[in-house]
């Protein structure tokens, strides 16, 4: 059913902003394209490799993969915006799928979010309390908490699914598929935003902090004559850094698009700055499709070997990756051997008789 309100004349009216025009319809589809062609080859990659190359399967391996997952949930949705931008903002298609690309959408940043916290929380297990992680977190309770993980994102994204409306501009046939966030009513949308920015991120990066805080203090009380510690201190750090640069602006640009729509409702001309802010944030978190895969290759090293290896197969003339081809050849040889030298009982030489 197709709402008919009055949708917020910035996007009807595309001339009366001079910047926000060149944002939706030009530097969104374009920004999306060029992570939908880098993004979708590197975790469907990503996918074969832990499906088909991957045999033992830690509980890092369970959440990285869930994380490649979600990554890849949400490109799905980007073709769909692809033709919408560049289709002057005309959405064609319906509402059940306007309403399942913008869940899709919001979705994936909250399972991106989790599963980047759950793969910090298993290193600080790791580390500060091995032998109690064991106890903690096994392999049924690691595949039980990820079910819940995708229930609770899940149901976190229905609101989106009653708030997101078809609308018609007045004096054209031209109907948008709106954005909860961008509605001309914001006292829904912003206790719901202001929500999800709580339980969503903040208190995942606070758990994060701790997390990495405690692990560094742990690292660094231990020697390190090889300077694994001292790379594996680094990666958390790298983890903490780029999980605020790509969530926190895109948090505090959405949730100011919402307050400014609260304080100035009935001027709609002062909400283009904001907007254009928060669009620019849109494409920008994009990217991390693009890095998750990177950083499943930093944390896990078999999946590093394989990836590796895989992609030597497909561009057989780089140099460097036909080494790690070759080392994760080797490395999947060695542990077959193992296990046939584990299958085979020894048998016992009887004992030498006595003089």
């Amino acid at each position: 059913v197709e709402n008919t309100s009055v949708p917020a004349e910035v996007y009807c009216d595309l001339d009366t902003n001079p910047g926000l025009p060149v944002v939706q319809l030009y530097v969104m589809p374009s920004f999306f394209l060029a992570v939908l062609i880098l993004g979708l080859p590197l975790n469907l990659l990503s996918l074969w490799v832990f499906s088909h190359r991957l045999r033992r399967w830690t509980r890092s391996t369970v959440f990285l993969f869930n994380l490649t997952l979600a990554d890849f949930s949400w490109l799905l949705a980007l073709p769909f915006l692809i033709h919408y931008h560049l289709n002057d903002l005309c959405w064609t298609l319906g509402l059940p799928l306007c309403t399942a690309v913008r869940m899709l959408y919001h979705n994936y940043f909250y399972l991106s979010i989790f599963f980047v916290t759950c793969i910090s929380v298993d290193r600080y297990l790791a580390i500060v309390h091995p032998l109690r992680s064991l106890v903690l977190l096994g392999r049924r309770q690691t595949c039980l908490l990820c079910a819940a993980l995708w229930t609770a994102a899940l149901l976190l994204s229905v609101p989106v699914a009653t708030m997101t409306l078809i609308q018609t501009c007045p004096g054209s046939n031209r109907t948008i598929c709106t954005l909860y966030v961008l509605l001309n009513e914001p006292w829904q949308s912003l206790p719901y935003s202001l929500s999800c920015s709580v339980l969503g991120f903040l208190v995942p990066l606070l758990c994060i902090c701790y997390c990495g805080l405690h692990s560094d203090r742990e690292l660094r009380r231990r020697p390190d004559p090889h300077n694994k510690q001292l790379r594996l201190r680094r990666l958390l750090s790298a983890v903490l850094v780029l999980f605020a640069l790509f969530y926190l602006p895109y948090h505090l640009s959405r949730n100011a698009s919402v307050m400014v729509r609260a304080v100035y409702q009935n001027s709609p001309s002062s909400w283009g700055p904001a907007d254009m802010v928060f669009s620019l944030e849109m494409c920008f978190c994009g990217l991390i499709t693009c890095v998750n895969p990177l950083f499943s290759c930093f944390i896990g090293c078999q999946f590093r070997k394989e990836f590796y290896g895989t992609f030597a197969v497909m561009f057989p003339h780089c140099v460097g990756l036909q080494v790690d081809s070759v080392k994760s050849k080797r490395s999947r040889m060695t542990a077959r051997r193992r296990q046939k030298t584990s299958a085979v009982t020894p048998v016992c030489a009887p004992p030498a008789p006595r003089p």
